[in-house]
C-alpha cells in the first residue's frame, strides 16, 4: 500500500485523528484549512453457497430456495469500506489546534427496481481541540475506541471480506464477526494524550444505549459507557510496528428492573519489516455477544435477530482473533493470507442438544492488493467462511471477489 492511501485509510476514512492527514483535496479557506476527502470503491462478488443449516448469526452464505440459482448470491457491492466523502477543517486558535468533521456514505448499488431506494450513512460529526503538550478532546460521533484498532489493521479494509452476498448492502464485514468485534460509530467524549516518544493512550465516554438487548429502560441507565486503549508505536530502523490493548465497559438494561454488566479486552501487535507484515489480535468479553456488541450476548437471545430477545440476564462469554501475514512484492502488490474465528459460548443453563445458536464463525482469506495509480488500488480476494452451530451443524461458502478502491 502506497502512502497516500496508507494516510487515507489512517486518516480520511476512519476518522481515527481530527488533525491526521490525508490525501484529500486541501482548499484554505480564511483561518481554516478544509480538506475534502474519501473513497469510491465497488467490487463483483460470486459466492458460492453449500449447506442450508439454521445458524443463528452465521456469517456463511445459506443455500435456500430464495437463492440465485439456489446456490449462488452474485452481487456488485462496496467492500468493508462504504464509498466515503468527509470535510475535515483545521486552524490554530489561542493557542489550541481546533478541528472539525463531518462525513456521508453513499451506497454503491441497491436492489430496488429503480435501483435508489437505499439512504446514504452518516458516520461522522464532531470537533475536537487540544494542543501536542497536553493531549486533545473529541466531542462528537466518531468510530469507537476499543476494537477499533483491529479493523484498521485488517488487510480486508481495502477488500471484501465476510457477507458479501446480493447488492444493496451498505458494507460487506471485512473481519467483523470472524475474528473482531465492530467498533462501531458513538457519540463519545474522549480524551487522548500527547505522544510520548510512541506511547499514547485514549480514554472516553460513549452513549451508553448503543448496544443490543438495551431496550427503552436503557434510557435511563445510571452511567455511560466506559471505553480506553494504549498504544505503543516503534521504529527501530529494521522494523516498525505497534501493539496495543484496548477495552470497554457498559452496563446494559433489558427491562425497567434488570440489567447486566457487559465489558471486554483486547490487545493486538503489527509488525512490519523488509517487505513482510505480521498481525496477531486477540479479544475476550462477557455480556458483549459477537460481531457486533449485545449481538447473542445473553442466554436465551438468537444472534443474528432484528430484535434481541433473552429469557435472563446470564452474560455469554465471547472470544476471538485473527492472525494475518502480508508481503508486498517489488511490484508494489501486497499478497496477503489470513485467519480469523470468533466464538460465542453458551450461558449457564442453556444445553447443545439441538442447538442453532452460534458457535463459532471462521474465516480464511486470500487476498492481492495492487496499487495501479498512487491513489488506486486493484483488489482480487477469496474468502471462505464457516459457521458451527452448539448442535454441531456447519454451513459454509466461498466468495470471489474482483474490484478496486479510489481514495482521494
Amino acid at each position: 500500500m502506497n502512502k497516500n492511501i496508507k494516510l487515507a485509510v489512517a486518516g480520511a476514512v476512519l476518522a481515527m485523528s481530527a488533525t491526521a492527514a490525508n490525501a484529500g483535496i486541501i482548499i484554505p479557506a480564511g483561518d481554516w484549512t478544509l480538506d475534502i476527502n474519501g473513497n469510491v470503491n465497488a467490487y463483483v462478488n460470486y459466492t458460492h453457497t453449500r449447506d442450508n443449516n439454521t445458524v443463528s448469526g452465521g456469517l456463511a452464505g445459506k443455500k435456500t430456495a430464495n437463492d440465485q440459482n439456489g446456490d449462488k448470491l452474485l452481487g456488485i457491492n462496496t467492500g468493508l469500506l462504504p464509498a466515503w466523502l468527509g470535510f475535515t477543517a483545521t486552524t490554530r486558535q489561542n493557542d489550541l489546534d481546533v478541528s472539525w468533521n463531518m462525513s456521508m456514505q453513499p451506497n454503491v448499488s441497491a436492489n430496488g427496481v429503480t435501483g435508489d431506494a437505499l439512504s446514504p450513512l452518516f458516520r461522522t460529526a464532531y470537533f475536537s481541540f487540544g494542543d501536542k503538550s497536553w493531549g486533545s478532546i473529541k466531542m462528537g460521533k466518531d468510530i469507537g475506541i476499543f476494537a477499533s484498532d483491529a479493523i484498521l489493521n485488517d488487510m480486508t479494509l481495502l477488500g471484501v471480506g465476510s457477507n458479501a452476498g446480493l447488492s444493496g448492502a451498505s458494507t460487506t464485514l471485512g473481519g467483523i464477526g470472524t475474528g473482531y468485534i465492530y467498533a462501531a460509530w458513538k457519540g463519545q467524549a474522549t480524551y487522548t494524550t500527547p505522544n510520548f516518544n510512541g506511547f499514547q493512550g485514549s480514554v472516553g465516554i460513549t452513549n451508553p444505549n448503543q448496544i443490543g438487548n438495551a431496550t427503552a429502560a436503557a434510557l435511563s441507565q445510571d452511567r455511560f459507557g466506559l471505553e480506553g486503549k494504549a498504544s505503543y508505536a516503534f521504529d527501530t530502523g529494521a522494523a516498525t510496528g505497534k501493539i496495543w490493548v484496548s477495552g470497554l465497559s457498559y452496563q446494559v438494561s433489558t427491562t425497567a428492573t434488570t440489567s447486566y454488566s457487559a465489558s471486554a479486552g483486547d490487545i493486538g501487535l503489527n509488525l512490519n519489516s523488509n517487505g513482510f507484515g505480521l498481525t496477531g489480535y486477540y479479544y475476550t468479553g462477557k455480556g458483549i455477544g459477537t460481531t457486533t456488541y449485545g449481538n447473542g450476548a445473553l442466554a436465551g437471545s438468537t444472534p443474528g435477530a432484528t430484535t434481541a430477545t433473552a429469557t435472563g440476564t446470564n452474560a455469554r462469554d465471547s472470544d476471538g482473533g485473527y492472525i494475518q501475514l502480508t508481503y508486498a512484492l517489488p511490484t508494489k502488490t501486497k499478497l496477503g493470507l489470513a485467519y480469523g474465528e470468533s466464538n460465542l459460548d453458551l450461558g449457564t443453563g442453556e444445553t447443545s442438544n439441538g442447538s442453532t445458536v452460534l458457535k463459532s464463525n471462521e474465516r480464511w482469506t486470500v487476498g492481492a492488493y495492487h496499487p495501479l495509480t498512487k491513489h488506486l488500488n486493484v483488489v482480487a480476494e477469496y474468502n471462505n467462511i464457516q459457521s458451527s452451530n452448539h448442535g454441531n451443524q456447519t454451513n459454509e461458502s466461498q466468495t470471489y471477489s474482483v474490484g478496486g478502491i479510489l481514495f482521494f
